[in-house]
């Protein structure tokens, strides 16, 4: 009894301080929704922390949900219940098209840090003129992750010709190592052999993203689209996998190449901040080249613009979150996360430099650059990504769908999301 009348006496003094100081600045409390991988949540936090320190009267809370198909549905479901969260982490370019941003996002484009951010960047959060996003980290690439150790110990050269890369499987695998980590308990992982080789395809069909979006060009029957699904499976049959690739995850790939149980991990380089959160001690150790097509004069990298955040237009508190967004679109928003989970590809924010101790898998993507042997991927060159490539990669990969018919019921996906977006001639 005498502790509760404590309480109440100690909250009664305090309601009178505080009636007696006056009105004080109002607080705020947004909520933040991001995926739940190791590097986000690591810059997530790095921001809001510097965020809290210049705005103290705002409280930002962070959420998490999963990655890959999952996280869609959550992000898609909380916009369309006016549920979501005052702001959030999510895909740019085609994925961003999908969410109907005119309709559910806040235009952005008047934000301070718009000024410093990369065209290229611009390109793939626009709609109907509007800028609905800013960058979350820099640019990054899509192709394989190598531990540089097994490739030096086996005297293997970096491969710029698929046969060459196969060589290589064949050469670890012979070792008695794992030649290429899969990981299909994190189903998103699984798309990297088709994402990935669209840098090949567009060299073979340089007008497939027109003419896939005009709907007169599909998987099935483009030979250059199909090799993505023919290169999963010759993987797979190869048995050139770690054993438990349909419950491997995300972190068990990572491990794996960074210590050497595998070779290779077909991913994406967003992937070298989680490496230095997680393995530390073997960022050094991972190397990065692009994936190979059939012809190395060709050779050249498949580019990811990095995720953004939006606002929502049904947040309550969008003033103090676009406040908190354009922060994070800045030079020093760009320079915390550069910090915290180091670079990741070039940097989308003017006078955000590189720092000149970049990782390995960092300085294997440059040299692409300098010789404009790069492209964006396809979702950043048409609105159209079809949400069921995970599990048909995953299907592919562990040998239970043939490439032809994963083409043709991909294409199938794509025209129900085309339809979606009310795209012409679908």
């Amino acid at each position: 009894m005498t502790n509760r009348i404590k309480v109440i006496l100690a909250g009664a003094s305090a309601l009178i301080t505080l009636i007696a100081a006056g009105p004080s600045h109002a607080e705020t409390t947004l909520s933040f929704l991001i995926d739940n991988s190791p590097d986000t949540v690591a810059a997530a936090e790095a921001l809001v922390a510097a965020y809290e320190k210049i705005a103290p009267d705002v409280t930002i809370e962070i959420e998490q949900r999963p990655g890959g198909g999952e996280g869609d549905n959550i992000v898609k479901t909380r916009l369309a219940t006016g549920e979501m969260s005052d702001v959030f982490l999510y895909n740019s370019g085609s994925l961003m098209q999908a969410l109907k941003p005119a309709q559910t996002l806040a235009d952005l484009s008047d934000l301070s840090s718009q000024a410093k951010v990369d065209e290229g960047f611009k390109a793939v959060v626009r709609a109907d003129g509007k800028l609905y996003g800013v960058p979350f980290g820099t640019a990054m690439a899509g192709g394989i992750l190598y531990n540089r150790k097994i490739y030096q110990d086996l005297g293997l050269p970096v491969p710029k010709r698929w046969a060459e890369f196969m060589a290589n499987n064949e050469k670890v695998k012979a070792a008695g190592k794992v030649a290429v980590a899969q990981t299909y308990r994190d189903t998103w992982t699984s798309q990297l052999f088709v994402l990935a080789d669209y840098y090949n395809l567009h060299q073979a069909a340089p007008n497939f993203a027109n003419d896939y979006t005009a709907n007169k060009a599909k998987y099935a029957t483009t030979p250059a689209a199909m090799k993505g699904f023919e290169r999963l499976k010759e993987v797979h049959d190869g048995g050139l996998m770690n054993e438990d690739f349909g419950a491997a995850s995300y972190d068990d790939g990572l491990r794996m190449v960074a210590t050497g149980e595998a070779a290779h991990y077909p991913m994406l380089t967003f992937a070298v901040g989680a490496l230095k959160q997680n393995y530390p001690e073997n960022l050094q150790g991972v190397g990065f080249f692009a994936q190979p097509g059939d012809d190395a004069a060709k050779n050249g990298l498949t580019v990811w613009m990095p995720p953004a955040l939006y606002v929502p237009l049904a947040s309550q508190s969008a003033d103090e979150a676009r406040k908190f967004v354009d922060f994070a679109g800045s030079v020093e928003g760009c320079k915390i996360m550069v910090e915290t989970n180091t670079a990741q590809g070039p940097s989308l924010v003017d006078g955000c430099a590189l720092p000149a101790d970049v990782p390995p898998a960092v300085k294997d993507m440059l040299p692409y650059f300098e010789a404009k042997a790069t492209t964006p991927a396809l979702e950043f060159v048409s609105p159209i990504k079809g949400p069921a490539l995970e599990q048909i990669t995953v299907e592919v990969g562990s040998g239970i769908r043939q490439p032809a018919e994963a083409a043709a019921l991909y294409d199938d996906d794509v025209r129900k999301q085309a339809k979606q977006l009310g795209l012409p001639n679908w």
